[in-house]
């Protein structure tokens, strides 16, 4: 591994994932369990997510374990609704999830000020405790990441995703969950270890590529199509597997490399047999945390399917700090990118 890619803030900051989940996870238990019981006892009909960025990724995420686990229709809401178009709406008996780092974009504000107005609970996932946000929300969940300098958010999307699984297993009184929870710093730390060197060789030529997921793992699918864009210059589009032969797949006979992630569950047999029939079609397919005959294999800790997401976070975080800077890349400094982006 290079030394200058070891060297940089993404690679080192990315590193520390599992002790910041470690020490989220001992700081907020009591706090969840108080905002658990809130929400049990306010029953909201519906939740809309509303964030930017790499925390918009972590709202797919979101959106996906509270269907799943708590039967919460979860949707996400466009902050220039209220931001731009200043459109009111009844968002009564409804809890707005605001995910940010920051705590400060003006849009996300403005969304949370005014369905706060409108008659929603208003819960903030923020990294920046004495941030404007966590002073506008009606409940805060701290993310702990510690401070994050690259531009390129690493630990603070992993901790944004570790607090949505803590949060579920305490709401849903999920005994399954917790325990994956426990389990959760010493699997991100397994998950570094691993050996995506094949990722590096197979991408470090290349000029564009589909990421793949589906459910659980889509949202870090959106998440490695962004980080690609950001930090390797690579123009990467995600796609549900469920949508991606609805005409994206058209592309593939210019033979575009293919990065899929499969967590454990229902969706994980289409996603293989997708996988398969590419690579036997000659195209360049990567699969993370599963092994199919002819197709690239990228492993990874077994894992729950809900705590998977994590896992392939963590693995990949690492590897693409190597690989930006194996195509010539510093993944700390993007062009014309700042680290906090505040947007109307």
């Amino acid at each position: 591994m290079p030394a200058e890619a070891a060297a940089t803030r993404m690679y080192q900051e990315a590193r520390e994932a599992p002790l910041r989940v470690a020490d989220q996870i001992a700081a907020s238990d009591g706090l969840l369990t108080d905002i658990a019981a809130a929400l049990g006892r306010f029953r909201p009909r519906l939740v809309l997510t509303s964030a930017r960025g790499s925390s918009d990724n972590a709202a797919t995420y979101a959106r996906y374990l509270l269907e799943t686990q708590l039967g919460l229709v979860t949707a996400s809401a466009s902050p220039s609704v209220t931001s731009v178009y200043g459109a009111r709406q009844d968002l009564s008996d409804c809890l707005f999830l605001v995910l940010s780092q920051s705590g400060k974009s003006p849009d996300l504000l403005a969304a949370a000020a005014a369905a706060k107005k409108s008659g929603a609970m208003v819960l903030g996932l923020v990294n920046a405790e004495d941030s404007p946000l966590a002073a506008l929300a009606d409940h805060v969940i701290p993310l702990k990441a510690g401070p994050e300098l690259s531009v390129a958010a690493t630990k603070s999307f992993i901790c944004t995703l570790s607090a949505l699984l803590h949060l579920t297993a305490r709401w849903g009184e999920n005994a399954g969950l917790s325990r994956a929870l426990d389990a959760l710093p010493a699997q991100l730390d397994a998950a570094w270890q691993c050996d995506w060197q094949t990722m590096v060789d197979r991408l470090r030529p290349a000029q564009s590529l589909f990421v793949l997921g589906r459910g659980l793992g889509l949202a870090v699918a959106q998440e490695a199509a962004l980080k690609f864009k950001e930090t390797c210059g690579l123009h990467a589009e995600a796609f549900s597997s469920a949508e991606v032969k609805h005409g994206p797949m058209a592309l593939l006979e210019k033979k575009l490399p293919v990065l899929a992630f499969a967590q454990n569950d229902e969706t994980r047999p289409g996603l293989e047999s997708l996988a398969r029939e590419w690579a036997d079609s000659g195209v360049n397919v990567l699969l993370a945390g599963r092994s199919v005959a002819g197709v690239g294999y990228l492993p990874l800790p077994e894992a729950e399917a809900a705590v998977a997401p994590l896992l392939f976070a963590q693995a990949f975080y690492r590897w693409t700090a190597i690989l930006s800077v194996a195509r010539g890349y510093d993944p700390d400094h993007p062009p014309h990118l700042k680290k906090v982006t505040e947007t109307i």
